[in-house]
């Protein structure tokens, strides 16, 4: 992979950024980690070269002095929201989230349950941390909000919401994903905290957009498309400009909010300590770009693949034409064609060819592999195994697998399991490939291979199982396909 971004530097620039940022405030800061907090895929592969669990590494530093208040929506839990790199529901991150933060020996104070109304799922979930001796809070829903500072700054506002407990110096808000309510959730403590006499801070670590690159570059527009179902819109942050004459780029929700959060801090110090939301932020991502070249072409290719995902999310149901007509307009303005996402003309090509299912790989130098349908393979499995061929420099008209080792699992297949399909998954053709492993030593020098496969680019001619979609997914494998079905039927596992 070619590198863009210089992670060294990054971690240098922002871990004393941070520091500057929590020295400035006495006593209490309320720390906001937009994005993810570890396992942040997007930053990397829209900046390649960034690491996805820099920030991890960065709060690390300061472990003793913080503790984590993980936010999730109420609304969130009760409509399932998925989280997409992972393919988990949020609140089932959220669990994910408090394992990963203590196995790294982080303290984790509590979980807020923002926009709450009473959802069912909601009140299941609560039990469910209750149960397992995590604190919870609820945070509600406030009439107007942002626009109604008198009602938000009061007790009919943010003073009905829970108050939360920490016992730290340094409280990072972070969630399983973005709109969850972080920045309100820091707003209402420090509501809260002034109510108690006590003075708290507030600071933002938002990665994206980022504010010192152009409006519409391309890593900021990346960004767009991975909240296109939020409506966030990048901006010129008015506030900055005006106060020092200086253009930077925030997103919508942030210059929407700026004003409750200096009607804030007037009430509780008599003056706000930013002039704008930009000021608000601690992050030294844009100075951390070598080659913005690179950056720039990872970033288009970002764009396309949310489109393709959010095309197939319509699709199952999942999301809204809209959305993807707001994708369209991101790649318009780039002059972007989906045909640039080089793993899609070669799969829509064998395809036709072949009159079936193919997928395509790139493997890391460039090169484009594709696997059709067979009576043994699917395609995803034939390109999975074309592309192992291939970075092991082994024969393609090689067999890693004998016919008659297939055989077995078909009939396990469809006479005791009850599928209708009787050709090998990817999973399948792994477990198979791994057995022949035994014997074959060029099946044992392909296996060796799979790490090779982590970044690669994937696109399938239809929309693939779950399976086969899971496994791309934990080989670190990008994955896009055209949005319809192989068959008719309106039931699709």
């Amino acid at each position: 992979m070619k590198l863009g971004f210089d992670n060294e530097k990054y971690f240098t620039l922002q871990t004393q950024r941070i520091r500057e940022r929590v020295d400035s405030f006495g006593g209490k800061l309320y720390l906001e980690f937009g994005g993810k907090l570890f396992d942040d895929f997007h930053a990397s592969r829209v900046l390649p070269g960034f690491q996805p669990d820099s920030k991890m590494q960065m709060l690390l530093k300061m472990k003793d002095d913080a503790e984590i208040v993980i936010v999730i929506s109420a609304g969130d839990i009760e409509k399932n929201k998925v989280r997409g790199d992972l393919g988990i529901t949020y609140d089932l991150d959220t669990m994910r989230l408090i394992d990963a933060f203590r196995e790294y020996g982080l303290y984790v104070g509590s979980v807020v349950l923002t926009q709450f109304a009473g959802q069912p799922s909601a009140e299941k979930f609560e039990r469910k941390l209750q149960n397992l001796g995590i604190k919870t809070y609820r945070h509600y829903t406030i009439p107007d909000y942002p626009t109604n500072i008198s009602l938000i700054v009061s007790d009919d506002g943010f003073g009905k919401n829970d108050y939360i407990q920490t016992s730290r110096p340094v409280v990072v808000i972070t969630a399983p994903g973005p709109g969850s309510g972080k920045m309100a959730t820091c707003l209402s403590q420090l509501y809260h905290e002034h109510k108690r006499g006590v003075r708290a801070g507030y600071a933002k670590f938002e990665t994206f957009p980022i504010w010192n690159l152009p409006l519409k570059h391309p890593v900021n527009l990346a960004y767009e498309a991975a909240t296109i179902d939020l409506s966030d819109v990048n901006m010129i942050d008015p506030f900055h400009l005006e106060a020092y004459g200086e253009t930077t780029v925030n997103y919508n929700r942030d210059i929407e909010i700026y004003p409750v959060l200096e009607a804030m801090f007037r009430k509780i110090h008599g003056q706000c300590p930013y002039k704008s939301p930009t000021d608000m932020g601690v992050n030294m991502a844009g100075y951390a770009i070598i080659d913005d070249d690179i950056c720039r072409e990872a970033s288009k290719q970002e764009i396309i693949r949310r489109f393709y995902n959010t095309q197939c999310a319509v699709r199952k149901g999942n999301a809204e034409p809209s959305q993807v007509q707001k994708l369209e307009v991101l790649m318009n303005s780039l002059n972007l064609e989906p045909s640039a996402r080089l793993t899609v003309p070669a799969a829509l090509t064998a395809a036709e060819v072949t009159g079936g299912p193919a997928t395509a790989i790139e493997l890391p130098d460039g090169t484009v592999v594709t696997g059709k349908t067979s009576d043994l393979l699917g395609a995803s499995s034939a390109a999975l195994l074309n592309a192992l061929k291939k970075l092991a420099v082994i024969d393609p008209r090689m067999e890693l697998i004998s016919p008659a080792a297939i055989a077995p699992i078909q009939s396990l297949k469809t006479q005791h399991l009850g599928s209708r399909n009787p050709r090998l998954h990817t999973d399948e053709v792994l477990i198979a490939l791994s057995i022949s492993a035994l014997n074959n030593p060029a099946a044992a020098l392909a296996l060796e291979k799979l790490n090779d496969l982590e970044g690669c680019q994937v696109h399938s001619s239809v929309i693939l199982s779950s399976v086969d979609e899971n496994i791309f997914k934990k080989l670190g494998m990008q994955l896009t396909q055209e949005p319809v079905y192989q068959n008719q039927r309106l039931y699709h596992k």
